[in-house]
């Protein structure tokens, strides 16, 4: 794994003193900052990078990709993606007279809002599986998270790619497919991107460029996160026949896709609430945590047990609704128990403090968390070999994804080389007058440092019938 982001960082203790935002409070649920891209960059480019610091890092035979995907939501071409990030790494090497990627390489790109690098990285799984030989694949997942100024999304934006090398004989961790659990259900206006949404006049009407801030309500999207992650994880321990009280137990780390520091914090507790609720064997356990909550038992085993169409109850009975009132009371008061608490330290810490420095990466934030835990885990010298891990992916809209993990024998040595330290170096803190001014793409106050590795030289402007290259990017390299 390799990981790039780019240099423009905002602190959100800073934040919080341009905005009157209480900084413990976004600290303890958000993170600690979060990074921007600068004028020149853009996904791909910041693909592009983290794929060829995985290359460097790992010393990859370019010829030897079968298959480059690119996951993501914040694509800048509707026709084309990961062949662009390909072209770029292609002319990159060939400058440094080593070979390009191969020619017989498969170029996907794959969108499904924050689950689009899991969905990439599963099929590269298969492609592994099945028909690379003795190629390898190149997954990356890269995003751009931005909100509009004033918004409750504002805190949680964030950039960066995180690049995976996936081949047969792994080196790091294995991924057990054939136990791993999968969930969709459409959830109407929960998190989307209309492309109609810029031509509207009711729709952000004061911004200052083509922007692209999403669609979403904060409440009905949690609900819809909780319930899909639930729904994924449910069928992964109904697949691998284990029951989630020792499966829970068992494994060295839990990790979910985040968009911010809490959520995945609270989601494992309404799981673990929600897998009470439904064991026979922790019957009497659940329905005294329903007592201690002031819960009828019955009320919340209800709301657990009854099959619910979330988008229908919106659509039914309103904005408000909320089918799982009791049960999240239950779930809300086991996350302050001493018990849960520990659950947190010893299942969900590994890599915690490294990625709240980079915010909200969408598809990236998961793959993002993997590397950091791998990174805390070497540099502490845990062991870790032979041990199961999870990683819980989700995509706003809405669908997830449970995977069990194996560490592999001598993983050490492939979590030496992720470089997290050095991606993270060079960061540039923003003052207010640049955070905003990069934010709303207008002319910057202070320059900013080049990129590192692959920018935007320049953007085509040519619309004739002989010639055609407007909007289109020219990139340059210049790590």
């Amino acid at each position: 794994m390799a990981l790039y982001v780019p240099a423009p960082r905002v602190s959100l203790d800073q934040w919080c003193e341009w905005t009157g935002s209480p900084a413990d409070k976004i600290q303890a649920v958000v993170g600690r900052s979060f990074r921007m891209c600068s004028p020149t960059e853009n996904v791909y480019t910041m693909a592009a990078s983290a794929a060829l610091r995985l290359i460097d890092a790992y010393d990859v035979d370019p010829r030897s990709v079968g298959m480059l995907a690119l996951g993501t939501e914040s694509s800048t071409d509707n026709a084309a993606g990961a062949v662009i990030v390909k072209g770029m790494l292609d002319r990159a090497l060939q400058a440094q007279g080593r070979p390009p990627l191969s020619r017989a390489c498969e170029v996907p790109e794959i969108k499904h809002a924050c689950l689009g690098g899991m969905y990439g990285l599963k099929g590269a799984l298969r492609y592994a599986a099945c028909d690379a030989g003795d190629r390898v694949a190149l997954v990356i997942a890269a995003d751009v998270a931005e909100y509009a100024r004033g918004s409750t999304g504002e805190q949680t934006q964030g950039a960066g790619a995180v690049a995976m090398l996936v081949e047969r004989d792994p080196k790091l961790f294995a991924v057990d497919l054939q136990r791993s659990g999968s969930a969709a259900a459409y959830r109407g206006a929960d998190f989307r991107k209309p492309m109609a949404r810029h031509f509207m006049t009711e729709y952000d009407a004061g911004t200052r460029r083509l922007h692209d801030f999403p669609v979403f309500n904060g409440k009905y999207s949690t609900l819809c996160y909780l319930d899909e992650v639930i729904a994924a994880l449910e069928l992964m321990l109904e697949r691998s026949g284990e029951d989630a009280e020792g499966f829970y137990a068992d494994v060295a780390a839990v990790l979910l896709h985040r968009p911010y520091h809490h959520l995945p914090i609270q989601a494992m507790a309404h799981a673990l609430v929600w897998s009470m609720g439904r064991s026979p064997a922790q019957a009497a356990r659940f329905d005294a945590l329903c007592r201690e909550a002031g819960v009828d038992p019955a009320v919340a085993r209800a709301q657990i047990e009854a099959p619910v169409s979330l988008f229908d109850e919106i659509e039914q009975r309103g904005p408000g609704a909320d089918p799982f009132v009791e049960a999240q009371a239950v779930a809300k008061h086991y996350a302050r128990s001493s018990e849960y608490r520990r659950f947190v330290a010893e299942h969900m810490s590994l890599g915690t403090e490294r990625v709240k420095t980079l915010g909200n990466l969408y598809t990236g934030s998961l793959p993002a968390w993997l590397a950091a835990a791998f990174a805390d885990a070497h540099e502490g010298k845990m062991s870790l070999t032979g041990r199961r891990m999870l990683a819980v992916g989700y995509g706003s809209g809405d669908a997830a994804e449970a995977w069990p993990l194996h560490v592999c024998d001598g993983w050490e040595q492939a979590a030496a080389r992720i470089g997290w330290d050095r991606a993270l170096d060079g960061a540039v803190d923003l003052d207010r007058a640049t955070y905003e001014a990069l934010h709303d793409g207008i002319e910057l106050p202070r320059a900013l440092p080049a990129p590192w590795g692959f920018s935007i030289a320049d953007v085509g402007r040519r619309f004739a019938p002989q010639w055609q290259d407007v909007g289109i990017e020219v990139y340059r390299f210049a790590g």
